[in-house]
């Protein structure tokens, strides 16, 4: 519920399933096993479980999305010039009011999983960012930037693994509450979801404004983009394609899921004018490389023709 990049799930849902189970009543008869098990939500229908997988798919695209920027980074070692920090804020940004959103409203530990995963990755950005600005600032190459960078990349690693158990265990749980702090929890979730949309959405501005600034898209990779509209398209897919199937009143589940689908569509329209961009700028990019692949065959043929004048 409280994250864009992966569709939620009312708490209340879950806290009925819990309860149905432990007083021993049958649980999602011609529901799939395997769907039940991991998001703990009955899924009986094609409609539902193409829900399902759709936004399975959307989740998996997120989680891929960062990586090729990764490489592209260390390859290049030019991350400052290609990317926006206001870009790497704005969605650090994002993600953790989502992460505020899945802790206040006790989200699936599967979507608490994922939430922290994107700040981690968010994280490993900013922190190759000011890694390559410092050294490319600097005149002399520093070691101790170098064991810093190692000992940071480690930190974070431990934290991945061991802050999802923490925050697991210790989260909230809607037995605990009352109905009054249960209901400005889940309005504190959705407000968490409409802040996580405008971050998402104030992103990808620096970034456009960075790339016609300097009329290029070199040094960043076409990939995190591309990644990211497959999973805000598979996203609000997802949410669309329940609708036939859906028992209750239309127009509330739209509602509650407004905040996500303005953010990952709002994104995906977005990510459209960065791929013009990526057209546009190739041409400069081509130009440059032909350019300077013309400089050594040219100067050979000059002294070729010197030395013919000579004799």
């Amino acid at each position: 519920m409280a994250t864009a990049r992966f569709p939620g799930k009312s708490v209340d849902v879950a806290a009925a399933n819990w309860t149905a189970q432990s007083l021993d009543r049958p649980l999602c008869v011609n529901g799939t096993p395997w769907i039940l098990y991991l998001l703990e939500e009955c899924v009986d229908n094609v409609w539902e479980y193409c829900s399902v997988v759709i936004g399975l798919i959307s989740m998996f695209c997120f989680l891929l999305s960062t990586f090729p920027q990764v490489y592209e980074a260390y390859r290049s070692g030019k991350v400052e010039e290609a990317i926006s920090f206001g870009f790497l804020f704005f969605l650090f940004s994002g993600d953790l009011t989502s992460f505020a959103g899945c802790y206040l409203t006790s989200q699936l530990p599967i979507q608490v999983v994922t939430v922290v995963f994107y700040i981690f990755t968010d994280l490993i950005l900013i922190s190759q960012f000011l890694y390559y600005k410092i050294k490319n600032s600097s005149s002399r190459k520093n070691p101790m930037l170098k064991r810093l960078c190692f000992m940071w990349c480690g930190t974070a690693t431990f934290a991945l693994l061991a802050l999802p158990k923490l925050i697991i265990d210790n989260s909230p749980t809607s037995d605990t509450q009352s109905p009054t702090t249960s209901k400005s929890v889940e309005i504190s979730g959705y407000i968490c979801g409409y802040l996580a949309s405008v971050f998402y959405l104030c992103s990808r501005f620096p970034q456009l404004y960075k790339n016609f600034q300097r009329q290029s898209t070199e040094g960043t990779s076409y990939l995190l983009f591309s990644l990211a509209m497959m999973g805000n398209g598979s996203y609000g897919l997802s949410i669309i394609v329940v609708l036939p199937a859906l028992k209750g009143s239309k127009q509330t589940f739209i509602i509650k899921h407004l905040a996500w689908l303005i953010g990952s569509l709002g994104v995906l329209i977005l990510d459209f004018l960065v791929t013009v961009q990526f057209i546009m700028y190739r041409k400069n990019y081509s130009a440059k490389g032909n350019t300077l692949l013309s400089v050594p065959e040219v100067e050979p043929l000059l002294c070729e023709e010197e030395e013919l004048s000579v004799l």
